[in-house]
């Protein structure tokens, strides 16, 4: 099944994948949240994707979280209806809980990221925000909480305080506070936000598909363990990249002066 809910490109070994309901300001359905975990799945599996870039469709928002309209009909939904939603959670990943993906993700944030919006960016490695973007975790003021890991992630990313000033009064963040607390890593105006993003994707092809996943799982992983013992902890990704034929690619195009010819193997 495939649904009008997303856009999904393969081009160069990058995806594109792009929350595509803009008159909802790319808010989640359970068939947004649905092919958001198909697309994800094809990234993870697919050998010849090697970075995954997630975005909104126009300038308004990235995703402004889940689709209170949706849930409010949720209760006149008739059987059926209820029956294919159940079916798509039940076939749904969510993002949030892959919790070692194995493969570089970039948010390009365009807008609003707010609640379940905020919690995809925080699942990805790198954010890069527009300047007129707004974060936030607004859920109390419905009577919710950001129970999709926004609570645990967002404190863990900006430390307590901060985040608890904004988790406990659903306040919105800006781009340029975001950035000071270390929520993302750049903010450029809008019109070269994609620029910057593609920047980002250059750099992560120039290196080593199998360095760059052993990189991030040895750094994530990493992070449950004290420091002696992250440090003499063994890695599957690591010892696949050590076994591995770009291992040996990158040291001898370096010696031999030409740019390495990467094969993901």
């Amino acid at each position: 099944m495939k649904t009008a809910t997303t856009l999904f490109e393969v081009e160069d070994h990058v995806a594109w994948i792009t929350l595509n309901r803009p008159e909802a300001m790319n808010s989640l359905n359970p068939e947004l949240r649905w092919q958001i975990s198909q697309h994800m799945d094809e990234v993870e599996h697919n050998d010849d994707i090697w970075v995954a870039v997630i975005t909104g469709a126009g300038d308004r928002a990235f995703c402004a979280g889940a689709d209170l309209k949706h849930r409010a009909r949720e209760r006149d939904a008739t059987p059926a209806e209820r029956l294919h939603w159940n079916k798509l959670g039940l076939e749904t990943t969510h993002i949030i809980e892959r919790w070692y993906f194995p493969k570089p993700v970039i948010a390009m944030v365009n807008g609003y990221a707010l609640g379940g919006g905020l919690e995809i960016a925080m699942a990805c490695d790198i954010i890069v925000a527009a300047e007129h973007a707004e974060f936030g975790l607004p859920e109390p003021r419905r009577g919710l909480i950001a129970g999709s890991a926004g609570v645990h992630r967002l404190p863990r990313l900006i430390g307590l305080k901060p985040a608890m000033g904004y988790m406990l009064t659903g306040r919105h963040m800006s781009a340029d506070r975001a950035f000071q607390l270390g929520l993302v890593n750049e903010v450029v105006p809008s019109t070269e936000l994609k620029e910057t993003v593609d920047g980002y994707v250059r750099d992560i092809l120039r290196c080593a598909p199998l360095a760059v996943r052993s990189t991030k799982e040895v750094a994530m992983r990493g992070l449950d363990h004290p420091l002696p013992q992250a440090y003499y902890t063994r890695y599957e990704a690591e010892v696949k990249r050590v076994q591995s034929d770009d291992a040996v690619e990158g040291p001898r195009a370096f010696a031999e002066k030409r740019t390495p010819n990467w094969k993901a193997r």
